[in-house]
C-alpha cells in the first residue's frame, strides 16, 4: 500500500498532540542550533521545520538530528522519522501481544533462554535469596519492570553488604523489583566505552512469509554509567548490514563524536563482533512473538556471543546522520522492501 495511506488517523492524532503540547522554546532552540550548525537562515529553518512536521511526518528532533536542513526533498523522503516509525508500530504490531514487551519481568520470563544472565524477581524472593544471588553476582542491576530510556535502572556493588533485608527493602521501595546479573561486554566494546553494557539496537520485521528481515542497526556507546541512553550522556552510530560503523557517532542533540570522549577510540573504525551470531540470535528471538512484527531489539555483544537485553515494540528511530557519515540517504527503502508498503 502507498505510504500516504498509512494510518491517516494516526497522523491527525500526532498533529493534534503536537498542537496541544507545542513547546515554542524547545522548537525555536532546535531551529537556532540547526541554523548555526549548517550556516542557514534561522527564519527559513524554523519555517521549514514547522512545515516538515505538519506535512511530511518529521519530528522536530528528527529534523535537527538527521540534518534535514541540508537535504533535498528527495533525500529526505528516504528517512524513517519518529512519526512514521510510530505509524509502522501501530500498523504491524498486534495490540493483543505487545504486553509481552511492556513489563521487563514478563519479557525475561518469555525470553529467558536468550538473556545469557541470571535474574531475580524480588516480589517472589526475599532477602535470603537476594544474598545468595549477590554471592554469585556481587554487582547487581536493579530495574523497575515498567520503565524506558534507561530510567528506573541502577547499579549496585554489594561488596561489604551485611544487611540484606535493608537492601531488599531499598530495592522494593524504589520499585526495582527486577534484579539482574551484570552483563560483561565483549572486550572490543569495553576498549571503546568501558563501564557500560553498550547495546546494539537491531530493528527487525517479520515478513508475510514468516522470515525475519533486519531493517536497521545502530551501536550505542555509554559514558561509564548504568545506561547508554542519551539521557545518560550516551550516543550512537548507525551500522552497515555487516556491522561496520557508517561513520562518526552522534547524539539526540545533534552533537558529533569522531572519537569516544573517555577513551579516544575512533568510532568510525568500530565493527560489531560476531555479526553472524547476531543474525542467528535476532532471527530466533523475532519469531517468539511473531504477532509483534516490527521490533527494536537491544543486544550486547559478549565474549561468549550476543545476549538479549530487551525488545521494544515501539522500535524508535536510529537513523543515518549525513554530517557524521557522508551518506545522504536513510533506511526507508529497506523498510519498504521488507514491509511491502
Amino acid at each position: 500500500m502507498p505510504s500516504s495511506a498509512l494510518a491517516l488517523t494516526d497522523r491527525l492524532r500526532f498533529l493534534w498532540q503536537r498542537a496541544r503540547g507545542f513547546d515554542v522554546r524547545s522548537v525555536t532552540d532546535r531551529a537556532h542550533k540547526t541554523a548555526r550548525i549548517h550556516g542557514k537562515s534561522y527564519p527559513l529553518v524554523l519555517a521549514d521545520m514547522l512545515w516538515s512536521a505538519g506535512f511530511r511526518r518529521v519530528g522536530f528532533n528528527d529534523y535537527m538530528e538527521f540534518d534535514f536542513a541540508i537535504l533535498s526533498r528527495a533525500e529526505r523522503a528516504t528517512w524513517v522519522t519518529s512519526p512514521l516509525a510510530l505509524e509502522l508500530s501501530k500498523k504491524y504490531d498486534d495490540p493483543g501481544y505487545v504486553h509481552h514487551f511492556h513489563d521487563k519481568i514478563e519479557f525475561n520470563q518469555l525470553f529467558d533462554r536468550f538473556l545469557g544472565r541470571e535474574w531475580l524477581d524480588l516480589r517472589e524472593s526475599g532477602p535470603e535469596a537476594l544474598e545468595a544471588f549477590a554471592a554469585r553476582h556481587p554487582v547487581l542491576i536493579g530495574k523497575e519492570p515498567v520503565s524506558k530510556s534507561g530510567f528506573g535502572v541502577s547499579r549496585y556493588d554489594t561488596a561489604g553488604t551485611t544487611d540484606w533485608a535493608a537492601l531488599h527493602a531499598e530495592l522494593v521501595g524504589k520499585g526495582q523489583v527486577l534484579v539482574e546479573e551484570r552483563i560483561l561486554q565483549h572486550p572490543d566494546l569495553e576498549a571503546i566505552a568501558p563501564g557500560t553494557a553498550n547495546t546494539t539496537r537491531v530493528t527487525t520485521f517479520v515478513k508475510d512469509d514468516g522470515t525475519v528481515e533486519i531493517v536497521n542497526m545502530a551501536q550505542k556507546f555509554g559514558r561509564g554509567k548504568v545506561s547508554d541512553q542519551g539521557a545518560f550522556g550516551g550516543f550512537y552510530t548507525a551500522l552497515h548490514e555487516d556491522g561496520r560503523a557508517m561513520g562518526m557517532g552522534y547524539d539526540i542533540h545533534g552533537e558529533l563524536y569522531a572519537t569516544h570522549p573517555d577513551t579516544g577510540a575512533t568510532i568510525s573504525a568500530f565493527r560489531l563482533p560476531d555479526m553472524d551470531a547476531v543474525r542467528a540470535l535476532i532471527t530466533e528471538v523475532a519469531l517468539v512473538v511473531p504477532q509483534v512484527r516490527y521490533v527494536g531489539w537491544d543486544i550486547v555483544a559478549t565474549a561468549q556471543g550476543p545476549v538479549l537485553v530487551e525488545g521494544n515494540w515501539g522500535a524508535g528511530v536510529f537513523e543515518n546522520k549525513p554530517t557524521a557519515t557522508g551518506i545522504r540517504h536513510g533506511h526507508l527503502p529497506r523498510y519498504r522492501a521488507a514491509m511491502g508498503f
